[in-house]
């Protein structure tokens, strides 16, 4: 199966463009490794446009606005899934499960609106919830329209006028969404660039930005950082991890496994909440290790258009590369490739893995006491995500609040958070501050309190 790629399109101020600058960096397919075009950036001029539109806009987004979005998106997630599984090489199995994520980020932004996100009085006193102003939107390319519709729904919902940047590996799913949300807003409230980190730094280095959500690598969320501190902007940032899975010593083996498997597979591996340190029992080491292999081994891997495919190539063949440097020559591999495309089998190391990899790799640790463990699992500078494995439910959780890590799910895999409403936090050099539902939502906005002087003191005060 094939499937068409749109036109490379930007959207500002209300008017679509042909971005025409040439990034020297070429597009692939996945499945084949062959070229199917070249990167390319909304011109400076555009950019600047977008920024001084966002600038002035004013605009109430509605609950009802922000359902109509939803309901422009439904006919469209088809489309949107197969084109992020053609660009990013991911199952479109999962892309379609994903797609849940696309409406939605806008019935949920919708909902909080409804239940009073805006507004928060207390003891008589007004405290409103206001935009802080123009909201720019980064967001990576392995997951572009899910990672898309949660920030800018967040932002829209806050009532920010929003620019959107997304990869430039991944720039396809990006104008699905933009045609919808068009329909529904005026012009300068939604706004789409295109480009790569040079177009990514103009944008974060402008006064005119006053928020920025970014998605991405430490290196490029240190950028965003630098460039705000000056500007005391907040900077809502989110980079990746290195998360261990605990296995505890009465662990199911099989569940361990699936988890592990999962864990390692799920987007390819490329997912910042993927498998990279798998800390096990050392008597048990041979025993999971094996029990693991087997699941990976009978993946149906293929091209990820192919209904069936359970794991699927890599999104680029310099990311190819670069997964492959870290496997080293104690690695275990475990599957059979396709003869031709990106991929490369989901894999373990006989050793620890010390920086996130961002494909389907995982070092092996063993342990001899839970106290090694947990001290094994804490031994890394990132802090987004981790697993424990256990058969006594309470047990587990006990080990798992000791994991120095924003979310720890005990006995579970999913991609999807433990529930809906529920913070997803970053520790250490995974990132700064709350990604959810309602924490993207209330990231964009600055609290104004009014009342009037001494009508609601405490008596005695």
């Amino acid at each position: 199966m094939t499937v068409e790629l749109p036109p490379i399109t930007d959207l500002v101020d209300g008017e679509r463009g042909t971005p025409e600058l040439d990034l020297a960096v070429t597009l692939e397919d996945p499945a084949t490794g062959a070229v199917v075009g070249r990167a390319a950036a909304t011109a400076p001029e555009r950019v600047e446009r977008a920024l001084a539109v966002a600038e002035r806009a004013a605009a109430e987004i509605t609950p009802e606005t922000l359902d109509a979005i939803a309901d422009a998106l439904e006919p469209r997630l088809d489309r949107i899934a197969e084109l992020d599984a053609a660009s990013t090489g991911v199952p479109i199995a999962q892309t379609r499960l994903l797609t849940a994520i696309v409406t939605g980020a806008f019935r949920l932004a919708a909902a909080q609106i409804r239940d009073g996100a805006r507004r928060s009085d207390r003891d008589g006193v007004r405290v409103l919830r206001l935009p802080l102003g123009p909201a720019l939107c980064l967001v990576p390319w392995n997951a572009p329209a899910p990672m898309a519709a949660h920030k800018v729904a967040g932002a829209l919902g806050a009532g920010c006028p929003v620019i959107l940047k997304v990869s430039e590996l991944t720039p396809y799913s990006a104008v699905v969404l933009a045609e919808a949300i068009a329909d529904h807003v005026p012009g300068d409230m939604f706004q789409l660039v295109q480009g790569g980190p040079a177009t990514g730094a103009r944008l974060v280095s402008d006064p005119r930005i006053k928020a920025v959500s970014f998605t991405g690598g430490v290196g490029g969320g240190r950028s965003v950082a630098a460039a705000s501190a000056p500007l005391l902007r907040p900077c809502q940032l989110e980079l990746g991890g290195n998360n261990p899975l605990l296995v505890l010593p009465d662990a199911d083996t099989d569940i361990a496994a699936r988890m592990a498997a999962d864990l390692l597979t799920t987007l390819n591996g490329q997912w910042c909440r993927a498998l990279g340190r798998l800390i096990v029992p050392a008597d048990r080491r041979a025993e999971i290790v094996e029990a693991v292999g087997k699941r990976l081994a009978a993946l149906r891997i293929g091209p990820p258009l192919a209904e069936g495919t359970e794991f699927g190539p890599l999104i680029h063949s310099r990311h190819v590369r670069t997964v492959r440097g870290a496997l080293g020559a104690r690695a275990r591999s475990f599957g059979v490739a396709p003869e031709f495309g990106n991929y490369v089998l989901p894999a373990l190391l006989d050793d620890d893995l010390a920086d996130e990899v961002f494909g389907p790799v995982a070092g092996v640790v063993g342990y001899e006491t839970v106290e090694q463990g947990v001290a094994a699992a804490n031994a890394t500078p990132y802090g987004l995500e981790a697993y424990v494995c256990g058969g006594d439910e309470e047990s587990a959780l006990a080990v798992a609040q000791r994991i120095r890590a924003g979310e720890v799910k005990v006995n579970g895999s999913s991609i999807m958070s433990l529930h809906l409403m529920t913070p997803r936090p970053a520790w250490g050099v995974s990132g700064l501050g709350e990604e959810g539902t309602a924490e993207t939502l209330r990231f964009f906005t600055g609290a104004r309190v009014v009342g009037v002087e001494g009508r609601f003191a405490l008596h005695g005060s």
